[in-house]
């Protein structure tokens, strides 16, 4: 039997992750804002936690998977913060969409702790997680990273190293999904010029997913926006939005223009500020390109 880990965060992509890790034979100690979501996992295999500090206290790797910023801190710094409980030595691995700062300061504080994190945020959606296709980004002490690989590698196809600071995975996580949604905001508006001209949506999809833009990316989200298909949501808009913001903090700090990170941030802000935050953040690109277009 494999060790006992901490899990904080389960969400649309958090469980299936831990399904994952209870798969490949480790025990949880879980924590949720909202316990019930853990009645999805195999009650014999976790601990059902009340607070991050339970679910980090007696264990040497930790896994946070959290929705922003503000979310990871109160895990790690709240009342009832897992740095009350993490013992000496142990790894917090972070594994969520933040800024480069909050992973800089966090792992200062964890340092003075005499503890470890480790930046580790994903890529890709919900149905990625599940099937264990997820691409992992980490920065941080190597020592750090290499004990933390086998876990990491029960909840991925691969893992990528971008060095020992902190934050240096933030930012390639925040490029890649600036890329992500300006890839969105492209095929929503080739697709509707096309619908707009008389062609089928669906067809165009296939077509470049299949030839010029033969990539996940591509087939995946094409095949959500043009066919309209929103009901599941993998990752909801105001999410989005908020990694927009992440990256036009990013661009301003580093004196770097993105004129297309501004456009993919107004397109968000105008899905959530029309009460699409909840709706996955294809229909944000999809359905707003289409509203624009008056189909």
């Amino acid at each position: 039997m494999k060790e006992k880990i901490g899990f904080i965060g389960l969400g649309n992509m958090g469980l299936p992750m831990a399904k994952n890790l209870i798969k490949a034979g480790y025990n949880l100690q879980v924590y949720n804002r909202r316990a019930v979501k853990a009645e999805e996992l195999d009650q014999t295999k976790i601990i059902v936690c009340q607070t991050p500090a339970e679910a980090a206290a007696n264990v040497q790797f930790v896994i946070s998977m959290l929705s922003e910023d503000a979310v990871l801190e109160e895990a790690v710094l709240g009342e009832n913060g897992l740095i009350k409980s993490i013992k000496k030595d142990a790894v917090h691995i972070s594994m969520s969409t933040v800024s480069p700062e909050t992973s800089i300061r966090l792992d200062e504080l964890h340092r003075q702790n005499s503890s470890h994190y480790l930046t580790a945020p994903v890529f890709g959606r919900p149905e990625a997680a599940a099937a264990q296709k997820l691409f992992v980004c980490v920065s941080g002490k190597t020592s750090v990273k290499e004990a933390s690989k086998p876990i990491l590698e029960a909840m991925s196809q691969g893992i990528f190293d971008f060095g020992e600071e902190a934050g240096k995975a933030n930012v390639v996580k925040i490029a890649g999904n600036f890329m992500i949604m300006a890839s969105m905001e492209m095929m929503a508006e080739a697709f509707t010029l096309g619908e707009k001209n008389g062609i089928d949506p669906q067809q165009m999809a296939d077509f470049f997913g299949s030839t010029l833009f033969n990539a996940p990316i591509y087939q995946n989200y094409g095949k959500l926006i043009a066919e309209k298909s929103y009901e599941q949501v993998g990752f909801k808009a105001k999410l989005g939005y908020k990694d927009a913001r992440l990256a036009m903090a990013l661009s301003q700090k580093s004196e770097m223009p993105m004129p297309l990170a501004a456009a993919v941030h107004n397109r968000l802000l105008t899905a959530v500020a029309k009460g699409w935050g909840d709706c996955d953040w294809a229909e944000g690109f999809g359905r707003g390109v289409t509203d624009d277009a008056g189909i």
